[in-house]
């Protein structure tokens, strides 16, 4: 049974038709980047709810969150079309493993994420710890259209604030995009594109890689990565990779 408690909607960000971003104010218990909790509403006399993962650092008060629009899904319409004073209910207390002290010492961390999973990448990156602990940090976004590259004026922040430190690599894969490389990222990293564009190479005694987002995207690069000596990452046998499935 999940611990509901108000949150009301500080603003809702409409990215494009269907990506948005909620802020909200509610009186939740401290979390850990990573970390997700759950968004519900009443329908029909029963909670719908979600999980989502917080986009926010820990530090900052406003709770954001990051998602897509299903046009048939019972929840994700209605938070779609919230607006600021309205009220939803959020899980006062955060769950999840996803976390930078569930990983193990490297000199790099990849973060890998599709679309709406880069959410806990930028609570990560901007709760400010992963900084001291990696000395390069790749951070890789594969969306279908480039308008689905959400959160560009803080990721450009963090690419000042850290300069070098930070390589950002976006994917696009339904049309051509300045910058952007096409396909998918287990083909880019079986066919070593990946690393040659961004002029690192992945070896598993330095490199940690978190990896977040569609099942099969999850899926393929763990086997990709296998094929390469890479093993997944537990509690009592560390490896280099660490995944979270987003739905």
């Amino acid at each position: 049974m999940a611990d509901w408690i108000p949150a009301q909607v500080i603003a809702n960000r409409h990215w494009n038709n269907d990506l948005f971003s909620l802020s909200l104010q509610a009186n939740i218990e401290p979390f850990k980047a990573g970390q997700f909790t759950k968004l519900g509403l009443e329908i029909d006399g029963q909670m719908i709810q979600r999980a989502y993962s917080f986009v926010n650092p820990p530090q900052q008060p406003v709770i954001d969150i990051y998602a897509t629009r299903v046009s048939e899904g019972l929840l994700s319409p209605r938070l779609h079309a919230l607006t600021a004073g309205d009220t939803v209910f959020i899980s006062a207390r955060a769950n999840g493993f996803f976390t930078l002290d569930e990983v193990p010492q490297g000199d790099h961390l990849w973060l890998l994420a599709t679309g709406t999973a880069i959410g806990p990448y930028l609570s990560i990156l901007r709760q400010g710890d992963v900084w001291h602990r990696f000395r390069k940090i790749v951070l890789i976004h594969a969306v279908r259209f480039a308008a689905d590259l959400s959160y560009q004026a803080e990721i450009t922040q963090l690419k000042q604030q850290y300069g070098d430190q930070l390589i950002v690599q976006p994917f696009v894969s339904r049309e051509p995009s300045p910058l952007c490389l096409t396909g998918r990222i287990p083909q880019a990293i079986a066919d070593g594109q990946l690393e040659r564009h961004v002029g690192l190479t992945l070896q598993p005694e330095q490199s940690q890689i978190m990896i977040c987002g569609n099942p099969e995207m999850v899926r393929d690069t763990k086997q990709v990565l296998e094929a390469r000596g890479f093993i997944k990452n537990l509690r009592r046998k560390p490896g280099q990779i660490t995944m979270e499935h987003y739905w």
